[in-house]
């Protein structure tokens, strides 16, 4: 494998990042691009191979080390193409954890990649094909969400639907810190940010207490 690419997955936040681990994720990279040819896994403004490695799969790879290693699932919220989901569980084989990743995603076309990706890549993961909002009474430790729905959307989501987790890990784009600000004003958070290694104008928020303010 290239030098360069393996000098690119260094930065993704933990102890080491194993040979095997880049490989798995350039592996991703090329289910994803042929795949995205049948049906639209990421835009098609993002499906070169380096940007695919940098927009999707490094951004999500980012924030590895907010999540928590204690508990025994992730949930991912309306999944996609797998980003974060299938990158977090590349990430965490090297890392020799038994955490499993749950993909919620309503998308049959979207669900099937979603397994043959797990299948061909050994992953824990768990494909679940619902509509996430329809759920109730959910247990997980780490929720992330990426490019699914709006801050206030998921909080709502989370507040009504979870009965139990340890923190959700939110990306946040341009507007981010507006839509943060304005999220403030409904509820009292407990969370840390910090800014994204893949834009300028992005940053990760990690929440660990949400509750509704009496208005």
């Amino acid at each position: 494998m290239d030098n360069s690419i393996l000098n690119f997955y260094s930065k993704i936040p933990i102890p080491k990042v194993s040979r095997e681990t880049c490989s798995e994720l350039e592996s991703l990279i090329s289910m994803i691009k042929q795949k995205n040819d049948q049906i639209n896994i990421i835009s098609k403004k993002t499906a070169e191979i380096k940007e695919i490695r940098q927009r999707h799969i490094m951004d999500s790879a980012q924030i590895i080390d907010f999540i928590d290693l204690n508990s025994n699932t992730i949930c991912d919220l309306g999944t996609g193409g797998g980003m974060p989901g299938l990158v977090i569980a590349i990430v965490m084989k090297t890392m020799k954890n038994s955490l499993k990743i749950n993909l919620y995603e309503k998308s049959h076309h979207k669900c099937v990649f979603l397994r043959d990706v797990s299948k061909k890549l050994n992953l824990n993961t768990e494909i679940i094909q619902k509509d996430i909002f329809t759920l109730k009474n959910i247990k997980t430790g780490t929720i992330i969400s990426r490019a699914f729905k709006p801050m206030p959307i998921i909080l709502d989501l989370v507040n009504e639907n979870f009965s139990q987790f340890n923190n959700l890990i939110l990306f946040m784009g341009k507007s981010g810190r507006k839509i943060l600000s304005e999220s403030l004003k409904i509820w009292d958070l407990d969370y840390k940010e910090k800014k994204s290694i893949t834009s300028a104008d992005s940053f990760i928020i990690n929440i660990k207490m949400i509750k509704k303010k009496n208005l």
